[in-house]
């Protein structure tokens, strides 16, 4: 038998030790340089997808100035520089305000506005022509109700949207910004057309997805019982941020979201009384309030004082919205002006424990527009139209407007409590919430 040539060997092996890892990279570079293609055409890297952006107004600190300058700009994501992962592709815009940004966006970025929604989504052809539509009506000059309700045209939007859908027919994805309707009637229409068009359907607030602090996350089946929201602002307009701020916590409780059985909303003294009624609101109250940056500390101190005492006396005018949902389960809604300036969540496990958070919501610096807790709202949108499934459930969205609705209805009436069949809405969790870690 012969012998192997082990000079041979020891000359392959130190082949494979030295050159191999390097040749096989030049390869790999080669290839990567060279793509593989048809003809003498390089390869083109692809297309993002493209979106259409519909706006009441656009202006320093508007809603629509955050979004569109994100999806043109990029934002911070992860420790850097994030370019948006689509493009904006069009633009519709209602009013054009005194400090109106919209025509200086068009001309810098050669983002056209055009004159219709629907010349908006096809481009000005006749038939849709972008991959995903954003519906951020919110500011602007329109009309208010009896009820204090502002008549955003969100609904109008999204039915103008609708009919190029229908009329191309295929669909993508959408977002609304906060809440779906002044009407119910309209939040449940939406919300069906579309599941009848099968697009995916991301609505909703910011609250949701920014920073927590902790970083809490509410394991799926927890056996909550309880949870508030402690925040501030206005009836119709921040309420739905503290409701979603409580909803994202509370749907993860044991058997879902099954809806909402009542609403109740009442204004000054009688918020106080219903909290001091019951003993764990109380509780829960004063566990929100530890996590706030912003309570009000008692004239010539600089450290504020955790009582319901203090907090009565500094807050003398507030807002409650107390919620009974269909398996018992009860959420409050406090809109604490003069008190605090963020929002606050603290939930009641059964046995007795208190998970408690803040939603962190920095307003933007003087000097600035940035509002980085819009971030983590564009990313998610961004995943949406992707993916082409929402990065979590419209039902949310949709019911805490109903709860919206009603609260502002309960107002209305003098602080009647109102019974809510119409809020049988159902719904789970998705397993991992999609706020913002990093």
């Amino acid at each position: 038998m012969r012998r192997p040539n082990t000079a041979c060997r020891s000359k392959v092996r130190r082949l494979t030790r030295r050159q191999f890892v390097r040749r096989l990279g030049g390869i790999a570079a080669s290839t990567l340089a060279t793509p593989w293609i048809a003809g003498a055409d390089r390869a083109q890297p692809p297309a993002r997808k493209r979106v259409a952006l519909l706006a009441t107004e656009v202006r320093k600190y508007s809603h629509a100035q955050h979004f569109i300058d994100r999806l043109l700009e990029g934002y911070g994501w992860e420790g850097e520089h994030h370019p948006s992962a689509v493009e904006l592709a069009s633009l519709y815009v209602d009013q054009f305000p005194s400090g109106d940004l919209s025509r200086d966006r068009e001309k810098r970025h050669s983002v056209k506005i055009h004159p219709t929604i629907a010349e908006c989504l096809t481009l000005g052809t006749s038939r849709l022509a972008v991959d995903g539509v954003l519906i951020i009506a919110e500011h602007g000059d329109y009309p208010t109700n009896a009820k204090g309700q502002k008549l955003y045209p969100r609904y109008k939007f999204f039915k103008e949207v609708v009919k190029v859908f229908e009329s191309s027919g295929r669909s993508v994805p959408v977002f609304n910004d906060k809440h779906l309707s002044t009407s119910w009637s309209e939040c449940v229409e939406m919300v069906e057309d579309s599941r009848r068009l099968d697009f995916a359907f991301l609505a909703g607030s910011s609250l949701p997805v920014t920073w927590r602090l902790p970083s809490l996350e509410l394991p799926i089946g927890i056996r909550l019982e309880e949870s508030l929201c402690a925040c501030y602002g206005g009836v119709d307009s921040y309420d739905i941020h503290g409701l979603e701020t409580a909803q994202c916590m509370s749907e993860r409780r044991e058997g879902g979201e099954v809806g909402v059985r009542s609403v109740h909303a009442v204004r000054g003294d009688a918020v106080w009384e219903a909290v001091l009624a019951r003993d764990s609101t109380r509780k829960l109250l004063l566990a929100a309030l530890g996590r706030s940056h912003t309570v009000t500390p008692p004239p010539g101190y600089s450290v504020p004082v955790l009582s319901l005492e203090h907090a009565r006396r500094t807050c003398p005018s507030p807002v409650g919205y107390f919620i009974e949902h269909s398996d018992g389960f009860r959420t409050t809604l406090l809109l604490l002006d003069g008190l605090i300036q963020d929002f606050n969540y603290a939930g009641l496990e059964k046995g007795g424990r208190i998970h408690s958070c803040q939603m962190h919501l920095p307003m933007p610096p003087r000097m600035t527009t940035l509002a980085d807790f819009f971030n983590p709202l564009v990313h998610n949108i961004e995943e949406t139209v992707l993916s082409g499934k929402a990065t979590y459930p419209v039902e949310r969205t949709q019911l805490m407007s109903g709860v919206v609705i009603f609260a502002v209805e309960s107002l209305h009436r003098g602080g009647a409590q109102l019974l809510t069949p119409e809020l049988k809405v159902a719904y789970s969790a998705p397993e991992r919430s999609a706020y913002w870690r990093a």
